[in-house]
């Protein structure tokens, strides 16, 4: 990466511009120039000052360089994730990076663990240290504490959720639609008692893809049963004692949809438990590590995390290039990727 620099630096403990110059035995401002990388400086200064500011340790201060700068932009982002431990989130931040290398654009990264109040703190430290732009999955309801920070010249997109009491652009996933092809895929092997088992109704994407499971059954005549459906499921073992607790109705399901992947893989287990992997079938919204290596297979309804970080970060840096156009929404299509367990009939 390029950095560019005009003037000295003044950070105690650490070499500065001068301390080069000085070494160096050449002025202050032909350390600035060979830092810039301009073109004109002779050969053997480049060499020079490139020898003294590594025998020194030099680096340039990026903070006071950002300050020097006519347009104040500092080079970086940020991006605020739901937790990059996820392999979703893990793969939007790859992309999101890759974009951002290309530019010389440093990308900072938090994770919000569905917290409001941690959402509201990291947005705003990041844009305290004076990012150019936000990239937000957001975890809150309420984003008009963003409004006065756009205003003063932030570019902020919203990312895999749609953001409320602000205007911004949005990239997601067409959740709703994703689930209506799930269902629909499990009626169209004959299935009429598909039980659902979803995240947090608190988050947009949860109640997208419950609508979607809502809007297949009603396309096909099947009337809702409020019995087969266990929502705000937030980890793997309340996904687990749920499924467990519709298996044992007396009139249980003879299909699953699991609208999330921690909820997927709880389920997986209470399945596997009861001995009935191979006999009530089960599609799940996004897909699971290994879930092609299960017998049978697991059927997911697959978003493309890569696409979405990718169409992000370009939305994030039209926008600091200028773009003022009104607020965007991007949906990118999820597709079904057929395994097996989605194709279990009723039994």
């Amino acid at each position: 990466m390029s950095v560019k620099v005009v003037g000295g630096d003044s950070s105690p403990g650490r070499p500065t511009m001068r301390d080069v110059a000085a070494l160096a035995g050449v002025g202050i401002k032909t350390v600035s120039r060979v830092v810039n990388d301009v073109p004109t400086v002779a050969p053997d200064l480049v060499a020079r000052v490139n020898d003294a500011a590594a025998k020194l340790g030099y680096r340039p201060n990026l903070t006071a360089s950002s300050l020097r700068r006519s347009d104040r932009r500092t080079s970086m982002i940020g991006l605020l994730l739901e937790n990059v431990a996820n392999p979703f989130s893990g793969a939007v931040q790859r992309a999101v990076e890759e974009v951002a290398r290309a530019r010389g654009v440093l990308v900072l990264t938090g994770s919000l663990d569905e917290d409001p109040v941690q959402e509201k703190n990291l947005a705003r430290a990041l844009i305290d240290r004076g990012v150019d732009g936000l990239l937000v999955v957001p975890a809150g309801t309420d984003h008009s504490y963003l409004i006065g920070e756009q205003r003063a010249g932030t570019q902020i997109v919203f990312l895999d959720r749609n953001p409320s009491l602000v205007a911004a652009d949005t990239v997601r996933s067409d959740h709703r639609g994703g689930a209506v092809g799930a269902v629909a895929h499990l009626i169209d092997r004959g299935h009429r008692r598909i039980a659902y088992l979803g995240d947090r109704t608190v988050i947009s994407t949860a109640r997208d893809r419950h609508a979607g499971y809502l809007e297949a059954l009603r396309a096909a005549g099947i009337g809702v049963s409020d019995e087969l459906i266990r929502q705000d499921l937030s980890t793997s073992e309340q996904a687990a004692y749920e499924t467990q607790a519709v298996l044992e109705l007396p009139e249980p399901p003879t299909a699953l949809f699991t609208s999330q992947n921690l909820v997927t893989i709880g389920a997986l287990r209470a399945l596997r438990a009861a001995g009935l992997r191979s006999r009530i079938a089960h599609v799940g919204f996004d897909d699971v590590l290994l879930g092609d290596l299960l017998e049978p297979s697991l059927t997911v309804v697959a978003q493309d995390p890569r696409e979405l970080g990718h169409l992000a970060a370009m939305r994030l840096f039209a926008r600091i290039d200028g773009d003022r156009s009104p607020a965007q929404a991007v949906v990118v299509p999820t597709r079904l990727i057929v395994r097996g367990s989605g194709e279990l009939p009723p039994t």
